[in-house]
């Protein structure tokens, strides 16, 4: 009765209708509540432009509670009837995925999940029908999103030919959205520079609109020099302007920019805040940077913990070099307790996101004894799978792997043909087979072709194979003895800091070797090694002091470096301490 009263007062004529909705509309800003109850009377009236704002309504909170899935069916409604801001509107939503009670009549069971907190997956064939609702009705906007969802959709409703055809259209119009998609459709074929152009001026077009993509892309081909000149400066103004778009990408550039000072002054604390907010907003890259950052240190000192929660950030955002350097981080114990589970565990995640240098490390772990034998199998398969497929480094792991028995059945001759396999290309394998064949391990004992690849390995710089290979000229093993040879590469090891080489430069000048003695050289050499540890470099430091061999006698050092070596379990340290003791016993009661 009341409905019919309002209409016969008031009428339902054309001229009136727009009236009371402009009325409504100007009231939006500052009287929301009471313009949204006008607003719904029209759109029940059947005003396109009404339902469509009481959807807007719905959907901004703007006079009325926040309600998805109400403002998408008023917004829908309003595309039927022809309004195409609407089907744009409404083409938009289903690209960022609506939920079902949308397109259903029965409401929502009070006994379900909230909306916001289930999964929303794009709708492309709904969007897209939207879309081209819009676009046909002359729609800028809906031009464009049309091309986009034609170019981006999937492969039973894309149509790049009519996508460029549509981005034109938003174009012609100064749509700079439309200007975008044309830029990034030059830019996916560009091959020469002039293609390049041709996409930078779209590009620029829709930068200049302010369109965040089309800043970021700028900001990329002026850093580059790509169909623009380079201009460092002018790419990280675009990097800024887009990073305050919330472009992330941009984000991340413009920190690094601010870190570095380039092309901007030199600000840290503000290049900080942009890599955390790209991170934040999901990008391992900024995450893994500012985990550096803070593990590093520089201007103040290193913050572990913060460190590691970034390397967290960004491996579970699928960073798999920052899950390998959590990794390395259990693994020596930087910051944290070391954790050799812990850290074969990084590996194994940094593995799995395809980092070959994690698997190579979780290698090693595994023949170390640390993964357990279940993970280590796993491993082994991992490698024979790789070096299937031609991975040299892989197949050497596996050949490692079958002759230590990790994660299978010990199997030397197995183990030496992996090893073979591998021995072209890596030097550790180089190293490995010339050990085997020298020993005797998976074939028959063949001093002179181990002797040639252990060679091989040393030549290309591997430092124990360079030991390995002095002692074998030292010893005359699988061909002629050639003592000054050996010292040269004794040499080249200790010069890596191998200690067990600087104890054999050492020795050689000491005495009894094919080359003249230098005791002040054996002395400095044996204290490096020393230094460095080795046992017996320790035991022979406390002889030359004790006894002024090389230089100055000094019996309280000499007793220090024979107390080292004791604990080592060096037994003949003892001894000499014993020696010093009775010495001085003897000097006292004389």
């Amino acid at each position: 009765m009341v409905w019919k009263l309002f209409q016969k007062t008031f009428g339902r004529s054309g001229k009136n209708i727009e009236t009371r909705l402009e009325q409504a509309k100007a009231q939006l800003k500052e009287q929301p509540v009471d313009a949204f109850s006008k607003l719904a009377i029209l759109a029940r009236d059947g005003s396109a432009e009404a339902q469509f704002l009481v959807g807007q309504c719905y959907l901004t909170a703007q006079g009325a509670p926040p309600d998805l899935v109400e403002g998408a069916r008023w917004v829908r409604r309003a595309g039927q009837n022809g309004w195409a801001e609407a089907s744009f509107v409404l083409a938009t939503l289903y690209l960022h995925g609506l939920p079902q009670e949308v397109d259903a009549n029965t409401p929502k069971s009070i006994f379900d999940d909230p909306i916001e907190q289930r999964k929303r997956e794009p709708d492309f064939v709904q969007a897209a029908e939207w879309a081209r609702r819009a676009a046909e009705a002359g729609y800028a906007d809906g031009q464009a999103l049309y091309g986009y969802v034609l170019t981006a959709g999937p492969e039973s409703i894309r149509n790049p030919e009519q996508a460029l055809e549509w981005y034109q259209a938003a174009a012609s119009k100064g749509c700079v959205q439309g200007h975008l998609g044309l830029g990034l459709a030059a830019l996916a074929k560009a091959k020469t520079q002039e293609d390049y152009i041709a996409a930078a001026v779209e590009l620029k077009k829709a930068a200049d609109g302010g369109m965040g993509t089309g800043l970021y892309l700028m900001g990329v081909m002026t850093e580059r020099g790509i169909g623009v000149p380079q201009n460092i400066p002018e790419s990280t103004s675009y990097f800024a302007k887009a990073a305050e778009k919330k472009v992330r990408g941009a984000q991340a550039k413009y920190g690094l920019a601010l870190l570095s000072g380039k092309g901007v002054a030199r600000d840290v604390v503000r290049g900080e805040t942009w890599l955390r907010r790209a991170a934040l907003a999901g990008d391992a890259e900024a995450a893994a940077i500012l985990g550096d950052m803070h593990g590093r240190g520089g201007e103040l000192p290193p913050n572990y913990a913060e460190a590691i929660s970034w390397y967290r950030f960004a491996s579970d955002h699928g960073h798999a070099a920052s899950s390998r350097t959590l990794g390395n981080i259990y693994l020596s114990g930087v910051g944290v307790p070391k954790d050799p589970q812990a850290a074969a565990q990084w590996f194994k995640i940094a593995a799995e996101q395809g980092d070959k240098e994690a698997t190579a490390e979780l290698g090693n772990l595994a023949l170390a004894g640390i993964v357990p034998t279940v993970e280590a199998a796993e491993v082994l398969e991992c490698y024979r799978n790789a070096a299937a497929q031609n991975d040299f480094l892989a197949a050497f792991n596996v050949g490692v792997a079958l002759a230590q028995g990790v994660g299978a059945q010990k199997d030397e001759e197995a183990a030496l043909k992996w090893i073979r396999k591998a021995a072209d290309k890596v030097v550790n394998a180089q190293y490995w087979y010339g050990r085997m064949l020298l020993e005797g391990r998976g074939a028959e004992r063949n001093p002179q072709e181990g002797r040639e690849w252990v060679a091989k390995a040393a030549e290309s710089g591997m430092t124990e194979a360079q030991l390995a290979y002095g002692h074998l000229l030292i010893t005359g093993t699988g061909g002629a003895k050639d003592h000054p040879q050996a010292l040269q590469w004794y040499k080249k090891a200790a010069e890596s800091g191998n200690i067990d080489a600087m104890f054999s430069m050492g020795a050689m000048y000491g005495g009894g070797h094919d080359i003249p003695a230098d005791l002040v050289l054996a002395r400095s050499w044996f204290q490096q090694a020393a230094e460095g540890g080795h046992s017996l470099a320790q035991l022979m430091m406390g002889r030359y002091l004790a006894n002024g061999i090389g230089g100055d006698k000094d019996i309280e050092a000499a007793r220090a470096w024979y107390r080292k070596a004791e604990k080592q379990n060096v037994l003949q340290a003892s001894i000499e301490l014993s020696k010093i003791g009775t010495q001085e016993a003897s000097q006292a009661s004389s």
